[in-house]
């Protein structure tokens, strides 16, 4: 049953595309995730129907390396070429890097020119002559995410130099998208404020959509649920959920702060490390995990099936390391978790916000 569960698309917002409530991740592909095993990744996602997959210009992650950024598009524009027969059947997005990172433009902006290269170098790597959804990777003013939010300063921005920024941006975009090379747009790692100043300016655009915004969201993340929530809903812009299982600890691995050969984890430092794990994440992480044993549901399905059923959400998007974790993971796709599990799952979040 699981092709016809995921085979419900969803349409992502008011754009053109339709897309399964699952995503295929791709981070990994290039540094943790060897090119074989993701070419069958994609192949094995894509025949249980999922047919939607993200990357982006800067990876992989895990860690994050100059020498192998870009390695990711290449390996997905392999797997397309060999496939071309199901290119215009899958839904593609990528990102344009936000400012800041050196290892791409010398870290600009995203701007006229950083839009119209990017573009063009991720359409050669991914070998493929348009782009579904493009997104902004992350706003050139800064952002919260990524767990910044502990000293976010959102008064240092210029709000006449954003909305300059901004109408640059969508005027670069709808010409790329008059020009065949994107279908849709979607923001990413963004706030309400800064998601409504885009909904402004592309009103002035009849034929280009902001399709989504690609923000964190897990049972240990939570933020959308309050004023990103009622933007989705109202703007009829849905979430792209990414880390629906918090960077692993969801899964369990981590427990009693241990840290698997290969992880995520052992692979991108003890900054990382520090950031996530401590006491009052591992109290959370075995709160969860108690819950999904008393109802005999693996850890992993009851925390991708919590993201599927958020009244905001259009996608949810998962990454393997390999093709065996993704097994398991297109195993839990059609769960459906009951209303007392959620009500018991909002208990654990209100006795354990924000915990890392």
């Amino acid at each position: 049953n699981i092709n016809k569960l995921i085979m419900k698309k969803n349409q992502l917002g008011n754009s053109e595309l339709f897309v399964s409530p699952f995503c295929l991740g791709t981070m990994t592909y290039g540094e943790t995730t060897a090119e074989k095993d993701a070419h069958t990744q994609i192949s094995e996602a894509y025949e249980a129907g999922i047919n939607f997959i993200d990357t982006a210009e800067m990876y992989p992650t895990c860690p994050i390396k100059p020498e192998t950024t870009g390695n990711t598009e290449k390996i997905i524009g392999n797997w397309i070429s060999q496939n071309k027969n199901k290119r215009d059947k899958i839904v593609l997005a990528t990102k344009i890097v936000g400012q800041g990172f050196k290892s791409i433009r010398g870290g600009t902006s995203i701007n006229k020119k950083s839009i119209t290269q990017a573009i063009e170098g991720s359409l050669k790597k991914l070998q493929t002559d348009y782009i579904d959804l493009y997104q902004l990777h992350w706003p050139n003013r800064g952002s919260y995410h990524f767990r910044r939010f502990w000293d976010y300063n959102p008064s240092l921005g210029d709000s006449e130099i954003i909305e300059d920024e901004i109408n640059e941006q969508i005027f670069t975009l709808n010409n790329l998208k008059r020009d065949g090379k994107l279908r849709a747009i979607g923001l990413s790692n963004e706030t309400c404020w800064g998601a409504m100043k885009y909904v402004k300016v592309i009103k002035n655009y009849k034929n280009l959509k902001i399709a989504s915004i690609q923000n964190e969201y897990n049972l240990m993340c939570r933020l959308y649920d309050t004023d990103l929530n009622e933007f989705s809903i109202n703007e009829n812009i849905p979430l792209i959920a990414y880390s629906p299982l918090a960077r692993g600890l969801l899964t369990g691995k981590y427990k009693e702060k241990k840290i698997p050969s290969n992880s995520r984890l052992s692979r991108d430092g003890k900054n990382l490390l520090n950031e996530i794990i401590n006491d009052r994440s591992m109290r959370a992480v075995d709160d969860y995990i108690n819950l999904a044993k008393e109802y005999s549901i693996n850890p992993i399905h009851m925390a991708l099936a919590f993201c599927k059923q958020r009244p905001f959400m259009g996608s949810v998007i998962f990454g393997a390391t390999n093709v065996n974790q993704l097994k398991v993971i297109l195993k839990g796709v059609d769960l459906k978790l009951l209303d007392e599990i959620i009500v018991k799952i909002n208990l654990i979040n209100r006795k354990h916000p924000l915990t890392f």
